[in-house]
């Protein structure tokens, strides 16, 4: 498996318009984050985890020329707002885009892009094939999916594990059932929003309690603002196996 962290910011993230803080202002290319999404291969398919509305250039930027997969972790735009570019897979493929994602997710897609799901279609318009999960195991093409269920504010997120691997964005509460999911995980992606608390995304230290409870062979962390710190030196405060992720890190299981 190769996982590969397309983005690792966060609309609040870096650079930000006008913004003239030590990281908004870094050369550091680790400091130049794109809103967070992941590109996960696995056993001959590829699978895209949301896309925002970085998503074009992300996956130019990777030179993605095949998916066969999204998978939503939730609704929010800075994870859906760039649906419409899977047409270029369409165009490869000639098929459509099989989408995964709990009932909201769904529902709101069909608000947000209404034009795809309108009856009369639109020479040219994104094809998708929309497929409900609920917080059960479920497959892709083959290749078995754990959701898990987390609390973003009042919000709920599902995470995914894929084999040794798991991916946990957008979070502030796990409950202790949930995380059994996660026990066992060789490699975590986890939100880490900032130092200081916040009402709907985990600090730094509370994500570094969970990875503790955890304890997976590596932990990457990602939803990164630019309240966070450098890259550099954020990196050099992070205990054995936990590092800040960073646009374009590939990580092999």
């Amino acid at each position: 498996m190769v996982v590969t962290l397309l983005g690792t910011g966060t609309s609040s993230g870096v650079p930000l318009i006008g913004c003239q803080c030590a990281v908004c202002r870094s050369v550091d290319f680790r400091d130049k984050r794109l809103r967070t999404s992941a590109h996960v291969q696995v056993a001959g398919k590829s699978f895209i985890i949301d896309t925002g509305p970085d998503f074009r250039q992300q996956v130019l930027r990777l030179n993605l020329l095949n998916l066969d997969a999204v998978l939503f972790t939730h609704e929010h735009k800075d994870h859906t707002a760039g649906l419409d570019e899977v047409r270029a897979y369409n165009f490869r493929s000639g098929l459509d885009m099989p989408v995964y994602g709990r009932a909201s997710v769904i529902r709101q897609l069909e608000r947000e892009f209404e034009y795809i799901f309108a009856e009369f279609k639109y020479p040219g318009i994104p094809r998708i094939d929309t497929n409900e999960i609920a917080n059960e195991p479920f497959e892709v093409q083959g290749v078995p999916i754990v959701p898990i269920e987390v609390m973003h504010h009042q919000l709920p997120v599902f995470g995914f594990r894929i084999g040794d691997f798991t991916y946990l964005t957008d979070l502030n509460y796990i409950s202790d059932a949930e995380l059994e999911k996660v026990y066992g995980t060789r490699v975590l992606v986890l939100d880490a929003l900032r130092r200081e608390p916040h009402l709907s995304h985990f600090a730094l230290s509370e994500s570094l309690a969970l990875i503790d409870r955890i304890r997976p062979e590596r932990t990457y962390l990602t939803h990164i603002s630019h309240q966070m710190g450098l890259h550099r030196e954020v990196n050099e405060l992070l205990p054995s196996g936990v590092q800040l992720g960073y646009d374009g890190l590939q990580i092999r299981l």
